[in-house]
């Protein structure tokens, strides 16, 4: 099912882990509606400013996919068929990040999040974008790992960080 000119729905819904897993990953007909808007108002602007294709490494995630994903709260925005996490082959990640975070979609966002970021290393970590809500309207933070003690965990830092 084509969701844009240049997304599928197959693409939004696409995850190793839940294939590995035997879980579904199909949502509702609402959310197909929400997905289409995902790649209408996010994916395709991006596409079209950089003007190449744009990997998507992680869109709509059912429940039960997302109690696997380790970090991922049950308030993800992937479960409710509202975010993605992409790529832009070539084009340096928190470039993309700067760029949405600047005003370049133009239906806004709800959140922008460079996640898994490495300064110094463009092509690491990718930019999670959603739709925007009543509970996120134009939230920009930076997913880091920082030690406490022997393990590492995760904190968002307000604003990009590079």
């Amino acid at each position: 099912m084509t969701l844009s000119q240049h997304f599928s729905l197959a693409e939004l819904t696409r995850s190793d882990t839940a294939a590995r897993l035997g879980l579904a990953n199909t949502p509702n007909a609402a959310g197909i509606v929400l997905l289409t808007a995902v790649a209408a108002q996010i994916l395709e602007p991006v596409r079209a400013h950089y003007n190449r294709p744009v990997r998507v490494n992680s869109g709509y995630r059912s429940p039960a996919l997302n109690a696997h994903i380790p970090g991922s709260s049950n308030t993800s925005e992937h479960c409710f068929c509202r975010a993605v996490d992409f790529e832009v082959p070539g084009v340096p990640n928190f470039e993309v990040a700067r760029w949405i975070a600047g005003g370049g979609l133009p239906h806004g966002f709800g959140q922008v999040i460079l996640e898994a970021y490495t300064p110094g290393q463009p092509s690491s970590g990718w930019v999670h974008c959603s739709l925007r809500t009543a509970a996120h309207d134009g939230e920009i933070r930076t997913m880091v790992r920082v030690a406490d003690g022997a393990r590492m965990i995760t904190r968002y830092l307000r604003g990009l960080q590079a």
